[in-house]
């Protein structure tokens, strides 16, 4: 068996034909891209890639001469010639990690077709046949109704400061036994200090985990944050490759690894940071927030194959398109989705649908939302920022402070 052909589907999310880009989610800068490796036995394989679909597209076809004529079946080894043959741009971030997830991901749906088995069974088997997903809520409101529809675990994002009042609120909308998380990225993003503080007010609600309390490349006071607070901490949406999550693993900063299924460099890449992890008695968690529909079911595979799998997110109220562009189409049930049973990685892409949504583009300007910045700053659309008001927006203890 031989490549013959890869070929990309890169589309607008958010945009229905005739408004633009910007009417879309994310502020008008979402976009999937999908690909499709073909094989002179008429077998093909599909992968999703994120990081920053627009510029990974370029990547994915200027590795198409490395690829074609190739045995797709030969997944670490070319695998391996890729990440080699891209080294002279620089360390590989999440563009080139975009790159080869999506076509990794396609070559292991190719072997999985070509032998008549799920991925999930050629990669040890499973340990179990449906993945805990967690979804998201930002009003008690949406928390209800992620309730109603099975959900056991609830998070609540925030794009800049926390808001302490809506967590509890949203904590006491779920009850205790319903788990709870908190993401706090940026932008801005919060100080060494703050992330401290807005930890230990987060404490009484007794969470499952709290995401990104500080920007990635700021390792240190991660470490500095997990010596502080009480609440296990969960980051490693933002790094590729077994190289990327190190740091995270090794110095155990984390109690939960979150690769992003679209840009973590692949299947095999996720398995191994899985493996790194148990061995520090580390869980993992793959992040899924702007992902489309492929990834979501690679994840599923993987997720069914490891020991120290936690739960999958899950963006519940989606666009809609995101279920006219795939088929099947994943729903939930009991707060749980399904493992694929079909050959390779069980969706095809609905290629008619996905080209009634041209890219049209895929960065995002300064965050819409009050709470992302100091009043009066977000023209300045600063990296990280002090939190002000400190005596109401982070609830200080005033006793027992270190």
């Amino acid at each position: 068996m031989k490549i013959t052909d890869i070929k990309t589907y890169l589309m607008q999310v958010g945009a229905r034909p005739g408004l633009s880009g910007a009417e879309g989610s994310f502020r008008g800068s979402r976009n999937w891209l999908f690909v499709r490796i073909e094989t002179d036995e008429g077998i093909s394989g599909v992968g999703e890639c994120s990081g920053w679909p627009r510029v990974i597209e370029r990547a994915v076809l200027d590795y198409r001469s490395i690829l074609i004529g190739e045995d797709p079946r030969d997944i670490d080894r070319l695998w391996q010639r890729l990440f080699v043959g891209s080294m002279g741009h620089g360390m590989v971030g999440t563009v080139g990690g975009g790159a080869l997830t999506g076509i990794e991901m396609a070559l292991w749906d190719i072997k999985g077709k070509a032998l008549g088995q799920p991925v999930w069974n050629l990669l040890g088997g499973r340990f179990r046949d449906r993945i805990q997903v967690y979804g998201h809520a930002k009003k008690p409101e949406r928390a209800r109704e992620l309730l109603e529809r099975g959900y056991k675990a609830v998070k609540v994002g925030f794009t800049g400061a926390v808001d302490l009042d809506l967590v509890g609120a949203i904590r006491d909308t779920i009850g205790p036994d319903i788990d709870l998380m908190v993401d706090a990225h940026g932008p801005s993003w919060m100080t060494t200090r703050d992330a401290i503080l807005v930890g230990r007010e987060l404490e009484q609600h007794d969470l499952l985990f709290y995401e990104d309390p500080i920007a990635p490349e700021n390792l240190d006071a991660l470490e500095r944050v997990r010596d502080q607070v009480a609440i296990p901490l969960a980051a490693g949406e933002r790094v590729s490759t077994i190289y990327g999550i190190r740091p995270y693993v090794q110095r155990q900063l984390v109690d939960v690894i979150q690769p992003d299924t679209g840009r973590a460099g692949g299947i095999t890449q996720m398995r191994k940071m899985a493996a790194m992890a148990e061995a520090n008695y580390i869980t993992m968690a793959p992040h899924s927030g702007s992902l489309g529909p492929v990834a979501e079911f690679a994840a599923l595979h993987v997720m069914a194959t490891i020991p120290n799998a936690l739960m999958l997110e899950r963006v519940e109220f989606d666009w809609q398109g995101r279920y006219e562009v795939v088929d099947p189409v994943l729903k939930v049930e009991d707060g749980h989705l399904p493992v694929p049973d079909a050959p390779g990685l069980g969706v095809e892409l609905v290629e008619e649908e996905i080209a009634r949504y041209p890219s049209e583009r895929n960065v995002s300007d300064m965050p819409q939302n009050d709470g992302a910045y100091e009043p009066g700053t977000v023209d300045e659309c600063v990296y990280f920022q002090t939190r002000l008001r400190r005596g109401s927006r982070l609830r200080l203890k005033r006793t027992g402070d270190k």
